[in-house]
Formats: C-alpha cells, sequence, structure tokens
C-alpha cells in the first residue's frame, strides 16, 4: 500500500463535492453509492441494494458492482488529492469471487500508488454483514490531469 497518505478532503467535503460536480446523480435518490469513512489510502463507500440492481437469477448485478468499485477509486484519489474533477480511469479490471447476498453492497478502495499523473489502487467489494470475504475484486489505474 502506498505509505504516507494523508486524505486532503474529509467526508462532507467529498460528499459536496459529489452533489455539485455531478448533480445528475441526484435525479435518481438512492443510486449514489454513500460514502462513510476516509482514512489515510482508504475510502469506504455504500450502495443500497435494490430492485434495480438485480440481474436474473437474483443476485446483484456485474455493471452495478463495476460503477461501485470506479466510484470508490475515484472517491479514495480525490480523497488524498483534492476535488480534481478530471481525473478519469483508464483502466479497471474486476474478478468476481462470489454471489453477493441482496444486503447493501460495501466497497473498499484503497491506494496502491499515488503519483503525480498516475493513482494506482485496488477495491474491495462486500456484501453487508459478510465481510470476511469479498464478492469481487478491482484493480484500477486513474490519470490525473497536470496542473491540479
Amino acid at each position: 500500500m502506498a505509505s504516507n497518505l494523508v486524505p486532503v478532503m474529509s467526508v462532507d467535503e467529498l460528499k459536496t463535492f459529489f452533489v455539485e460536480a455531478f448533480p445528475q446523480s441526484l435525479s435518481q435518490p438512492g443510486e449514489a453509492p454513500l460514502i462513510e469513512a476516509i482514512e489515510p489510502g482508504l475510502v469506504r463507500i455504500r450502495r443500497k441494494v435494490g430492485d434495480a440492481h438485480l440481474r436474473p437469477g437474483g443476485t446483484v448485478s456485474g455493471p452495478t458492482m463495476m460503477a461501485m468499485a470506479d466510484h470508490a477509486m475515484y472517491a479514495v484519489i480525490l480523497a488524498h488529492i483534492g476535488p480534481v474533477a478530471l481525473a478519469v480511469t483508464t483502466n479497471l479490471n474486476i474478478n468476481f469471487l462470489r454471489k453477493p447476498g441482496l444486503s447493501d453492497l460495501i466497497a473498499e478502495g484503497r491506494l496502491l500508488k499515488l503519483g503525480k499523473r498516475l493513482a494506482v489502487g485496488e477495491v474491495s467489494i462486500f456484501s453487508e454483514g459478510e465481510e470476511d470475504e469479498p464478492v469481487a475484486h478491482v484493480t484500477s489505474t486513474y490519470s490525473i490531469p497536470p496542473n491540479r
């Protein structure tokens, strides 16, 4: 894990940024993941799971988990560099490990390396109440614009 990381944004500051930068997310209440915690090198978010997130077979859809992982990675980066709206995903790789329950999903995004132009991290996604075994594991790289 990246060492000496100190968050520069609080949970409330990060929430405010997402509301201001992505007002379209307000049009669908409950759709945006909830930021629960920011720690050095880590952000934890929650997604309330509802019918819109399910696929046939009664499980949470892959796109729901991929979007959550991308959100967690974006959040952990911004929590440590500040509100840089133009940081973008350059790679996201997901491994689905087991069928998630129908409870809320919890994602923990961790920074592995935070450089001037690239950030590399991983995200573990869990079903609430089953945090001992992840349902998905993600690695991701983000491009950070110059002159942030």
